[in-house]
């Protein structure tokens, strides 16, 4: 009976996970802010690297931003997944963002992490110089993005043959 009660009490051992991973997010957001009032301070010529930052440079930085913040969203999903999985499931979020099972977890996170190696692409692209490491570099996030599409697929597949 006892262990009974430790055993599910123990689902609270994820609120580190929890306040951890919100932290995380809170501190990435603040990180892409402060990057974007940067970049700001250097397009108004309020820094003296006003004049030394090309255009492509720039782009490269709000792409760095965008980076920034869906990491920090990535953080959050896992923060918010992990509490209403195991503290409270009745936490009120907008239906795209609920989590009944791990899985729906994991869909989402897939989805945030796939438009994140897209983001990262497109900001390789834009600073890209030539040559052919390039080409082996745009394969291997291909191929990433290729086996979480399929393990999504997977995931929907099981969901829908166990409901």
């Amino acid at each position: 009976m006892l262990i009974r009660k430790i055993v599910a009490s123990s689902r609270f051992l994820f609120i580190i996970a929890v306040v951890s991973t919100f932290i995380l997010s809170v501190v990435t957001f603040v990180q892409g802010a402060v990057m974007t009032v940067r970049m700001i301070m250097i397009t108004l010529g309020l820094t003296p690297l006003a004049g030394e930052v090309s255009e492509k440079e720039m782009t490269v930085e709000t792409i760095q931003i965008v980076d920034v913040f869906l990491l920090a969203t990535v953080f959050y999903i896992i923060a918010l997944g992990l509490y209403a999985l195991f503290i409270d499931e009745n936490l009120p979020m907008p239906a795209w963002l609920e989590f009944h099972t791990f899985d729906d977890l994991k869909a989402n996170l897939v989805g945030v992490i796939v438009v994140a190696l897209s983001v990262l692409f497109l900001g390789k692209v834009i600073a890209w110089k030539g040559g052919v490491d390039f080409l082996f570099f745009g394969g291997a996030i291909a191929l990433v993005i290729f086996a979480l599409s399929y393990f999504l697929s997977l995931v929907k597949r099981k969901g829908k043959t166990t409901k």
